[in-house]
């Protein structure tokens, strides 16, 4: 089975075959910039089609499962933030509610979540810190570890609020994975 990764202004010529255990898959060469943007519906199934969505595209795109599990994690924290909070008491879950847009560079990937939910508190993204672990397994927070994890995942973070939409911009770190073409 071949698996074109779906990306902006490619065409699959410009791929380059790489051995894979389950099936042939093609990425772009790691000299080229790779960008690719999501819609994403401001919902837990929303949000959820999405990760998988952009799951894939990292995969197909050569990045390893470490990556693309670290990805998945702040992204996961990230858009069910803007969904539960952003667009809390709003009528959201339009597949356009959120836009992620993800840029690879062979060595990073920087990520800009924009929506036009509710602003961030204080027009900043929170501190981060990680809530009391005290008393048994009953008494453990449920929530509280998002920014904390996002914050702790992320090499860069910024955000802004510009003409009533929010841009929250992230970078991992994200080498391309080596791997060998197939013969």
């Amino acid at each position: 089975m071949k698996i074109w990764a779906m990306l902006t202004s490619r065409r699959p010529d410009e791929f380059m075959p790489v051995a894979h255990p389950a099936q042939e898959r093609y990425v772009i060469a790691p000299a080229a910039k790779v960008v690719r943007t999501f819609a994403v519906a401001a919902s837990e199934a929303g949000v959820r089609c999405g990760l998988g969505r952009i799951r894939a595209f990292l995969f197909a795109a050569g990045l390893s499962d470490e990556t693309c599990g670290t990805a998945e994690i702040i992204l996961a924290e990230a858009l069910n933030n803007v969904a539960e909070h952003a667009y809390a008491g709003r009528d959201a879950g339009s597949p356009n509610d959120i836009e992620v847009m993800i840029t690879l560079d062979g060595t990073t990937a920087a990520i800009k979540i924009t929506d036009s939910g509710a602003p961030l508190p204080g027009l900043r993204p929170p501190e981060g810190h990680p809530p009391p672990l005290e008393g048994s397994g009953a008494g453990l927070p449920e929530g509280g570890f998002g920014w904390f994890l996002i914050r702790s995942l992320t090499t860069r973070l910024s955000y802004m609020r510009q003409d009533n939409r929010n841009m929250l911009k992230l970078s991992i770190d994200a080498p391309a994975a080596r791997l060998t073409a197939p013969h």
